[in-house]
């Protein structure tokens, strides 16, 4: 079980370290932050999002993403619909400059997730999905 244990731990530290790696990388030729990827990339993969809306898909608290918004709204790369009265509802967009950077993050990242499941089959794929999804949902159930 401590071989488990070690082992379980040790590959997600280093895929966690890889993403983030790969995020700084991505986002230091845009002059961004690895916290502004999520946001680029979900608004251009699902078009208008809310606030609320991203933090629940990027699995984000509500004050990083908020920031992230401010910052991406204020160097051009998104834009806000202000007729709705309450900004945390409101449906963002990406502007010309958004969605050429998201072009750009959506591509990195395929090219990523090709790279990084070389040698692996669709059906192990699959499989190892699927058993990260019921390890995430035990270990949210989990109270020691």
């Amino acid at each position: 079980m401590q071989e488990r244990f070690r082992t379980f731990t040790v590959y997600v530290a280093k895929i966690s370290r890889n993403i983030r790696r790969l995020k700084a990388e991505k986002m230091k030729s845009f002059n961004l932050k690895t916290p502004h990827v999520s946001c680029l990339y979900y608004l251009y993969r699902e078009g208008e999002l809310t606030a609320k809306q991203l933090c629940d898909i990027c699995e984000e608290d509500k004050s990083g993403v908020s920031r992230s918004i401010e910052y991406l709204e204020n160097e051009g790369y998104i834009e806000c619909d202000e007729k709705v009265k309450k900004r945390y509802k409101s449906p963002l967009k990406l502007t010309a400059k958004g969605l050429e950077v998201g072009k750009s993050i959506v591509d990195a990242i395929d090219e990523v997730l090709l790279e990084s499941s070389k040698g692996i089959s669709d059906e192990d794929l699959s499989t190892m999905y699927k058993s990260l999804d019921i390890i995430c949902s035990n270990l949210e159930k989990t109270k020691i």
